[in-house]
């Protein structure tokens, strides 16, 4: 399988009226999955935490959106399977790993999944980011790799740029910071030039401005991580670019 990037949008991503079918077509793409394991920006635990295996309840972690946001459902089978497979490949590997059975999907996992796999019919697995340090999401990313080669679809769920204080509509375009932090992380990306993304709050234009809180730029390292499973990155390519409220919404993925 290979492994993603993408860019989750809010709960409002399902009224927008090209986001979805980009998705859709992305994944109609991609081999049927025997799971999926996800990584989203609003799971923060440590350390590493996997959540529900079983019943997989959703997370409407928002507020201030229209109450039928919140009668979305995503009724996916759980993967413990999976889960016992991470359980044994982390802490074999000295990742310490603690379970969270009633945690469910949170909408950085369910809104862009109920896009790409509506029939839910794909077991699902959400862990936690432990930290949002680049270098140790990577290597957890490359300890996650061997998956890929058993049908395990890897996502990486946050958003290309994430600062709601700036976020407009886009009548003049997307704002400079933004625009001009996505062409440095498309560059970076193609260069595979990792050094650089690891650094990016300082190599990167407006970096902090883009990122004033680094999680949604976080899973990008563990998606690049699973990418890296023989010390050499997988080719990768941009999916779906472009701009949402201003924020750049680019996806990436993987081989």
């Amino acid at each position: 399988m290979p492994a993603l990037y993408l860019s989750h949008g809010a709960p409002p991503l399902a009224d927008d009226p090209v986001w979805p079918g980009q998705l859709a077509d992305w994944s109609a793409g991609l081999p049927r999955p025997r799971a999926v394991l996800i990584v989203s920006a609003h799971w923060e635990e440590a350390p590493l935490a996997l959540g529900a295996t079983e019943t997989v309840p959703l997370v409407h972690d928002f507020w201030g959106f229209p109450e039928r946001y919140s009668q979305v459902r995503y009724a996916a089978p759980g993967a413990p399977w999976l889960a016992e497979r991470i359980r044994k490949t982390l802490r074999t590997a000295g990742t310490p790993v603690q379970d969270i059975p009633d945690r469910g999907l949170d909408h950085g996992a369910y809104v862009p999944l109920v896009e790409m796999f509506p029939a839910a019919d794909i077991p699902v697995l959400q862990v936690s980011l432990p930290t949002l340090d680049p270098r140790r999401l990577f290597e957890i990313g490359r300890k996650l790799a061997p998956l890929r080669e058993e049908g395990v679809l890897i996502i990486g769920s946050g958003f290309f740029t994430h600062n709601l204080a700036a976020l407009r509509q886009l009548a003049d375009g997307p704002p400079s910071w933004s625009a001009e932090f996505d062409d440095w992380g498309r560059r970076a990306l193609e260069a595979q030039d990792l050094d650089a993304l690891f650094d990016f709050a300082h190599r990167a234009p407006a970096g902090l401005l883009a990122h004033p809180r680094t999680e949604h730029f976080a899973p990008l390292f563990v998606t690049l991580g699973a990418a890296d499973a023989q010390g050499q990155l997988d080719s990768g390519r941009s999916v779906i670019d472009g701009f949402w409220m201003g924020l750049a919404k680019r996806s990436v993925q993987f081989g």
